[in-house]
């Protein structure tokens, strides 16, 4: 009997060891797995809780408007939710900061919201001040501010309402009335008035030409006298009641500037992004010094046009943007898909730009962006290390609970007490 009892320690002693070095060797693919996931950079995970809305910041342009003038504030995130597909889809809402309501709607009040433009029609120093236009879809929010200021019509206004423009002398030069878009759109017999210093310029002068249907008036021979202020009128009718619509322009001269070729410094060569969602990649283009005015920017899709490839406009291009940084010019052009599908994955998308000097082109990839989740995929490993350790943990107590039974048997001959009392009182 205790030799059989010996065996049968020994084969527990055994199956308990065979369970240690299984348990040991799983815990260190555990500890490896563990360690992997900690350097693998995981995707990053877009979700807005419900009510919360992005703030994008401020529009980096004032808006400038006249006493008595209309003025028209467009939303300025719109251009990230660009697509004929995604407007059905947006909600878009409108909220001066001073005001604890929405802006009103209706044309009744002379202030209203139609497509994604607020409407002030006539604007007052009152409206001034800064506007928040929210726009949110079923699963994303966001918000931009942009900030209006509207001054009195007097000459000391003048230098607070003018836009800057400048012409290269010696060339044949254009001016352009600007932020007018909103009023000329779909306007064909748009007429509009040009005073340089205030005096109505002369439509028979060949020195100046207005471009009839056009918000341009062409310069010959631009000379140094022809810097100064100039001012285009035109006007917009609403309920019967016509309405001047004036733009200040202070004109500056420039001996020509020598090019530079220009250099794509983005987007990068791939793009990860998930399928049904929408994308923006933009296409940034470095011109230093050089003039953005005779430089072409677009996108290509398996080296065609984009508006060719997309007729449906599922992939779009947007507005284009010129600016400066650090005295350094830059121009942009972003490509919005609305949304990604899985035909993108094969396409390649290319970014070119021109100028006189040169041409250059990015391709870029949109790949499907990994879902993949070291949490879940550790959770099995996890339950299954837990079940080991428990049974190597109960067989280890077993063991130790029979050793110690076996040293009190030795000792006592405990086990052998109520079978066979009549040996115990031979013994003693």
């Amino acid at each position: 009997m205790q030799s059989y009892r010996l065996q049968g320690a020994r084969l527990e002693m055994s199956t308990s060891c065979v369970l240690q070095k299984l348990s040991g060797a799983m815990f260190i693919v555990y500890l490896l797995i563990v360690g992997v996931s900690s350097f693998t950079i995981q995707p990053e995970e877009h979700t807005v809780p419900a009510g919360n809305c992005r703030f994008r910041g401020k529009y980096f342009k004032t808006n400038i408007g006249i006493e008595g003038e209309p003025v028209v504030l467009q939303c300025p995130q719109m251009r990230y939710w660009l697509g004929a597909s995604a407007r059905p889809h947006v909600s878009l809402t409108w909220r001066k900061n001073d005001s604890a309501g929405m802006v009103p709607g209706g044309e009744e009040t002379g202030v209203w919201v139609q497509d994604d433009a607020i409407w002030i029609v006539p604007a007052w120093q009152g409206h001034s001040g800064t506007y928040i236009c929210t726009v949110r879809n079923a699963s994303y929010c966001d918000e931009m501010s942009i900030e209006l200021r509207v001054f009195e019509k007097t000459e000391a206004s003048v230098p607070f309402t003018l836009y800057p423009q400048s012409l290269t002398l010696s060339t044949a030069g254009t001016l352009v009335c600007p932020e007018l878009g909103q009023f000329t759109h779909n306007k064909t017999d748009m007429k509009i008035q040009w005073y340089k210093d205030s005096v109505l310029l002369d439509q028979d002068n060949k020195k100046f030409l207005s471009v009839k249907g056009t918000t341009r008036l062409l310069i010959n021979n631009v000379s140094v006298e022809d810097a100064g202020y100039y001012s285009c009128v035109t006007t917009f009718a609403h309920k019967g009641t016509r309405y001047n619509i004036t733009r200040n322009i202070k004109l500056h001269t420039k001996i020509k500037e020598e090019e530079t070729v220009p250099v794509i410094i983005s987007p990068h060569q791939t793009i990860l992004a998930s399928l049904g969602s929408r994308l923006t990649i933009p296409c940034k283009v470095f011109l230093g010094t050089g003039t953005d005015s005779a430089t072409l920017l677009w996108w290509k899709a398996n080296n065609t046009d984009i508006k060719s490839t997309y007729h449906e406009r599922r992939v779009t291009e947007g507005q284009r943007l010129e600016y400066s940084e650090n005295n350094e010019n830059y121009i942009e052009i972003p490509l919005i898909f609305n949304p990604v599908i899985r035909e993108d994955l094969n396409t390649d998308f290319t970014c070119v730009v021109r100028n006189t000097l040169g041409i250059q082109m990015l391709h870029t990839t949109v790949k499907e962006a990994t879902t993949f989740s070291w949490g879940i995929a550790l959770a099995p490993i996890s339950l299954v290390l837990l079940l080991l350790g428990g049974i190597w943990m109960h067989r280890r107590y077993k063991h130790r609970t029979g050793k110690a039974y076996g040293l009190t048997v030795l000792k006592t001959g405990h086990q052998d007490f109520e079978s066979y009392p009549r040996k115990i009182k031979e013994i003693k």
